[in-house]
């Protein structure tokens, strides 16, 4: 029998994290460990008001699987005891910590991939312009950064943002802030700042008017993006999706999802919420097989768990032998 413990915990940040929909001021996370034998595995998820989830929905979650989990319940059954979220990903990371423990092979020697230092987008909190200035200058030498904004005045804080950091690769991010007719005026501006791809400008509820759009930088799929099931409407709507294990419902989704959009010719992203290491050294896995890296959660703490990422030049070193997997 595995004995089977969650908790809730709080992490606060180093400065409020801003974005469309709201600040943050602290890291809200759900952690799932599994022992067995003198085995661990652990996982963690960032339950996401924007999809009706809190800690307390989720633990519940969690709480209503600990029969089945100390029992032995595999990766293969959690799609039949939960839908993809949250709850799940924490799950479905514990366990393939827990495999490799139980097995002394690594996950990436599971999955057969090394995993190298990726460069990771820094992202640029929602501002005044010329704070964000001041933010992106403090980057100095990323080479690529992601500039969250609204509606409100997007072109002056994507040029405060460009003529602080000339050389850097630009990441748009308006978290569903935008209507059809902005994004279509954005259009010439975003070209000339050499945007690389604006991410989810529109609500995922009304995304049907970029069918027969085209825009002139690549558009990411993230909120309206969870799982591998909704390529296939995506496919005309997007150039690229934004993989996050806690909306695939953990590594095992996320791969399935990372798979299915090489198929169809998708460009793949791999993004986080603010989290600890804990989050993100799962995430790495698809990174090393993604196009671009959005991992910079844990740089957001005032203090990450101990042995976790660390940024080097703009590239997240994965974490310390041990940690994870």
């Amino acid at each position: 029998m595995r004995d089977v413990r969650t908790s809730i915990e709080y992490w606060p940040l180093a400065t409020p994290f801003r974005i469309s929909r709201g600040i943050k001021t602290v890291a809200e996370v759900v952690t799932v460990e599994l022992h067995e034998g003198n085995a661990v595995g652990r996982g963690e998820c960032v339950p996401y008001p924007r999809y009706g989830d809190t800690t307390e929905s989720v633990s519940r979650q969690i709480e209503d699987l600990r029969d089945a989990l100390a029992r032995g319940a595999s990766r293969s059954e959690l799609p039949g005891l939960l839908p993809p979220g949250p709850a799940m990903n924490a799950i479905d990371c514990a366990l393939w910590d827990l495999d490799s423990a139980l097995s002394g092979s690594s996950v990436q020697d599971m999955l057969g991939k090394t995993l190298p230092p990726v460069v990771t987008a820094l992202t640029v909190s929602l501002d005044l312009p010329d704070k964000m200035a001041v933010a992106a200058a403090a980057m100095s030498g990323a080479a690529l950064l992601k500039v969250k904004v609204n509606a409100e005045e997007p072109e002056a804080c994507l040029r405060a943002v460009r003529s602080a950091a000339p050389g850097a690769a630009l990441i748009v991010d308006p978290n569903e802030s935008w209507h059809l007719d902005l994004l279509t005026r954005m259009q010439p501006i975003l070209e000339e700042l050499r945007v690389d791809f604006v991410e989810q400008p529109l609500p995922s509820d009304s995304d049907v008017g970029l069918e027969g759009f085209q825009p002139l930088v690549p558009i990411c799929a993230d909120e309206s993006c969870h799982t591998a099931k909704d390529l296939d409407v995506l496919m005309r709507r997007y150039g690229m999706v934004n993989i996050k294990l806690d909306k695939t419902g953990g590594l095992t989704g996320g791969l399935e999802l990372l798979e299915a959009a090489r198929e169809r010719g998708f460009g793949v992203m791999v993004g986080c919420m603010i989290s600890t290491s804990l989050s993100i050294a799962p995430a790495l896995h698809i990174a090393a097989r993604a196009d671009y890296a959005d991992l910079d959660g844990p740089l957001w703490l005032q203090a990450d768990r101990a042995g976790g990422v660390s940024l080097q030049d703009g590239r997240l070193t994965p974490a310390a032998p041990g940690f994870w997997g």
